[in-house]
């Protein structure tokens, strides 16, 4: 995936270059412009990316955000930058607070260069929110980023359906991170909520320092234990495993009555080239795959029906997928010919 490698060159230099990356207009020209170019924006085109971008706001005259990112002609993103080194506090991102309320953008983005923090409003219309809902960073990539960071792309970028997975997405995000700090140092509350499972008796603090220390070598022992259950899963069908499946969440997924009907017109299409019992689908949260022998690794295509106003169809060519707007499963005909030539790439 070029977003892939892209992001991971910025990452590079990153590791490679850390100490000259300690200001402001550093991290932006380094870091920052190389991030939106593998986003697919153009920096070069003011008509795309707009530096130092100036509103009147109230009784604010002429104060800038760094970047505002332009989709057809239309202010989408908002970008603040700090310099590589400082810590991303959002009292420091008054200007985004300001300019959120009366832009059209309803994403605003504060970074360092090096993690990246998302926000909209999430929580009140119109009103930026206190919270990321989605946060990354680019030395630590995961392979979930990369399919959330493929949503603000150029081609990719809905706003209706980032905003339809934004509030999933904070909750994940305040919830792994309230996880981890209680698995790497239990607080008192963690402790007592579990001693009152395991241990009959009063709660001292001699017994309650050594459930903290039971606590975080138990939570250490059934990550090591499920890892292990999965990489001996993957060894004995290599073909069928997802990494991704070892850090998705379990979520309430539920497969609509347009995606059942997708995936029959799949199933009628191919059935030219294969039996139609060898298709499968399988719903995730964000989109509905349509897999050749129940294998993800031989996908047909994606039904991306989530969104109320805007629907996709994706079609793959090797590992690439092209998202084709829909107006409803029936326009999935008009692509037949590439659905049979996947399936032929397939070797089915």
């Amino acid at each position: 995936m070029e977003l892939q490698s892209e992001l991971e060159a910025v990452a590079k230099v990153i590791r490679e270059h850390r100490s000259a990356l300690a200001t402001e207009e550093a991290a932006k020209t380094t870091l920052v412009m190389p991030f939106l170019k593998a986003l697919g924006y153009n920096v070069f085109n003011p008509g795309e990316v707009i530096p130092e971008y100036t509103a009147d706001v109230g009784v604010k005259r002429g104060e800038k955000v760094d970047y505002a990112i332009c989709i057809d002609g239309n202010v989408q993103m908002l970008v603040e930058c700090k310099s590589a080194g400082s810590d991303l506090k959002v009292e420091n991102a008054s200007q985004l607070f300001r300019y959120f309320s009366v832009e059209d953008a309803k994403i605003a983005v504060l970074t360092n260069g090096v993690v990246y923090q998302f926000y909209s409003d999430i929580e009140a219309p119109n009103r930026m929110d206190n919270r990321p809902f989605f946060t990354c960073r680019l030395d630590d990539l995961k392979k979930s980023d990369f399919e959330t960071l493929a949503r603000f792309s150029k081609d990719g970028f809905d706003i209706d359906e980032i905003k339809s997975v934004a509030g999933t997405l904070k909750l994940h995000t305040m919830v792994r991170r309230q996880l981890e700090e209680e698995f790497s140092s239990p607080s008192a509350e963690f402790v007592r909520l579990i001693g009152g499972k395991v241990h009959d008796g009063r709660l001292t603090a001699q017994v309650a320092d050594k459930l903290q220390a039971a606590i975080k070598s138990g939570v250490a022992a059934v990550i090591r234990e499920r890892v292990n259950q999965r990489l001996t899963a993957a060894l004995k069908d290599p073909t069928g495993w997802d990494a991704e499946e070892m850090i998705e969440p379990e979520k309430e997924i539920e497969t609509t009555d347009d995606e059942w009907q997708g995936y029959h017109i799949v199933c009628a299409i191919v059935a030219a080239k294969v039996n139609p019992e060898r298709v499968v689908i399988r719903d995730a949260q964000s989109y509905c795959a349509i897999l050749l022998d129940d294998n993800n690794r031989r996908t047909i295509a994606r039904l991306h029906f989530n969104s109320d106003t805007t629907r996709y169809l994706g079609l793959f060519h090797g590992k690439e997928e092209a998202r084709v707007p829909v107006e409803g499963p029936r326009d999935i005909y008009k692509h037949a010919d590439a659905i049979l030539s996947r399936v032929d790439e397939l070797g089915a």
